[in-house]
């Protein structure tokens, strides 16, 4: 409605624009019949019929304003909209993809196609298809007056516009290639800058800078070349515009002025027609402005599309009817990453009942972070069977997964805000007493009391004012928050001394009664505490049992065991 809307508007503001034109070469044509024959002209009525084409003139030119005004109140308004509902598809589609799809991709790369693409998309349904529009609307109707004043004088005008049209084609064709690798150069300098400024502490700690500001040169040097040739383009467009615009005035001045000497015209139709030709003068000048934006816009959309066409793997709406308690079966699994021939896991079982807890025990590489995400549906198997309930994990929804576990994984990342708020976003709901419960339960209460503003304390940027265990320990406090059926623990201590990690250890199996835990640690000691134990090789299960019978078999867990003892 909006963009029906915007049409109407151009056209009746062009329209008035059009009659401008009119009323002033009627008051010259009245002017120079009071100069041929003065005796006839009554100088007052003259001046009185001057004032009237003056004020005619400017009620046309008070109504194009309000036309203008309500055309890009419709179509810049819609782009707007648009604009808005892209970034939302894009933004919600980001969070629906898998693990795999984010592994594979830079996040500079990603917000690139949030904010710059998404913009260059927005100027295309905006003022492109604004001027686009007026310009077409502008030629209409323009055009068809002249013809209908002059045709002959029109045809001579209107002459140069063909070698216009071939100048267009040439600009947008190259436009278009250089926009493309613009683009892509801009997603690359968007990387660069993303990893140097999340990683700054270790680029200082190794004294980097120099590297990476060689390597940010370099890349904007790349950039920068890359604008000046499009920059090469536009210039060279725009004076040979104005260059054909200038041609086609003088010519009609020349013809013009022969068909006035010839009593075929009258001198006020030389003017009308003027400031037709300047009157086309910006929209057609826009016409490279809008070609290099169009290819810009298509350049984007594609790279937005390449996006969009990417499908999660998990779309499965279905859900588990009733989940009271969770009994997970993996039977025979075999997986392998992507782009790799050799498995990850090799014929894996697991029988894991509710309330039952299980330790998974290894060399590092030995596959079992890669247990943690199949389990979470992060990682579908490449064969044999996982089973929830009994029923078969492809069929089970993303919301199920969210139901039964609560996956806190070794990789500890924080929001910047506040302590409470990190931990609320694990369960927005819980009380304060809750709140308290957790911080005591990952040994942060009295910590978190000290700090000058207690539960409010603003932990900076993936929590950079917090030491390495604090850091852990509240990534535990917010997933013991989410009230889930199975816990996961992937070596979620390493950061915290052996004696904190068994208090945790302690408080986490009291509080966790009748749940179920999955843990995963290369410290054996806390192995003692669990029902049984799962030792890992090279994706393969070797050993398992409880923690005395592994200790006195003097096998692979004995000998890591022993190993870390010493």
């Amino acid at each position: 409605m909006l963009f029906l809307s915007g049409i109407v508007f151009i056209f009746l503001s062009n329209i008035f624009r059009v009659l401008q034109p009119q009323a002033i070469r009627n008051a010259l044509d009245k002017i120079h019949e009071y100069i041929k024959s003065p005796a006839s002209f009554n100088p007052n009525e003259l001046s009185i019929l001057l004032v009237k084409f003056g004020a005619l003139v400017l009620l046309w030119a008070i109504l194009m304003g309000f036309f203008m005004y309500l055309m890009r109140q419709t179509i810049i308004v819609m782009s707007r909209k648009i604009e808005y509902d892209m970034r939302k598809k894009l933004f919600n589609h980001y969070l629906s993809l898998d693990s795999h799809f984010f592994r594979s991709q830079k996040t500079g790369d990603l917000m690139s196609r949030m904010v710059e693409d998404v913009n260059k998309v927005r100027m295309y349904l905006g003022p492109v298809i604004l001027y686009g529009i007026n310009l077409i609307s502008l030629f209409i109707v323009v055009i068809s007056t002249m013809i209908g004043v002059n045709a002959k004088l029109s045809l001579y005008t209107l002459a140069p516009l063909p070698i216009l049209s071939l100048i267009i084609y040439w600009v947008s064709n190259n436009i278009h290639l250089r926009s493309l690798k613009i683009q892509k150069q801009i997603a690359k300098l968007s990387s660069i800058s993303q990893e140097s400024f999340s990683g700054i502490r270790m680029i200082k700690s190794y004294r980097q800078e120099n590297y990476w500001n060689n390597l940010m040169n370099e890349e904007a040097g790349v950039q920068k070349d890359l604008s000046l040739s499009l920059a090469k383009v536009d210039a060279m467009f725009f004076p040979s515009m104005f260059l054909l615009i200038g041609f086609s005035t003088l010519i009609t001045i020349y013809v013009g002025g022969l068909n006035v000497f010839e009593g075929k015209i009258s001198p006020g139709t030389i003017a009308e027609f003027v400031i037709y030709v300047n009157m086309l003068t910006w929209p057609v000048s826009a016409i490279g402005w809008c070609a290099s934006l169009i290819q810009q816009a298509e350049a984007s959309q594609k790279r937005i599309n390449e996006f969009l066409e990417v499908n999660p793997q998990n779309t499965n709406p279905n859900q588990l009817d009733s989940i009271q308690e969770a009994h997970l079966e993996l039977n025979h699994i075999q997986y392998s990453y992507p782009n790799s021939d050799k498995p990850v896991l090799i014929n894996f079982n697991l029988n894991l009942k509710q309330g039952q807890s299980v330790a998974i025990v290894g060399e590092t590489g030995a596959g079992k972070t890669s247990i943690a995400d199949l389990l979470c549906g992060v990682i579908t198997p490449d064969s044999g069977a996982y089973r929830i309930n009994g029923k078969n994990s492809g069929d089970c929804s993303k919301a199920d997964f969210g139901k039964v576990f609560s996956y806190i994984t070794q990789e500890v990342f924080l929001f910047s805000d506040s302590i409470k708020n990190n931990i609320l976003f694990g369960n927005p709901s819980i009380s304060e007493n809750k709140l308290n419960h957790l911080l005591k339960l990952s040994c942060l209460q009295e910590e978190v009391a000290q700090m000058n503003h207690g539960f409010e304390t603003v932990i900076g940027e993936r929590g950079v004012s917090l030491s390495g265990g604090q850091k852990q320990r509240l990534s535990l406090a917010r997933g013991l928050a989410k009230d889930s059926l199975v816990y996961i623990f992937d070596d979620i201590f390493s950061a915290v001394d052996e004696e904190t990690e068994l208090d945790m250890m302690k408080n986490v199996f009291a509080a966790l009664n009748g749940k179920s835990l999955i843990f995963i640690s290369h410290r054996l000691e806390v192995c003692k505490h669990v029902d049984q134990i799962l030792v890992l090789k090279e994706g393969k299960i070797v050993e398992k049992g409880s923690f005395e019978e592994l200790s006195n078999k003097k096998a692979e867990f004995s000998r890591l065991f022993n190993l870390q003892k010493l």
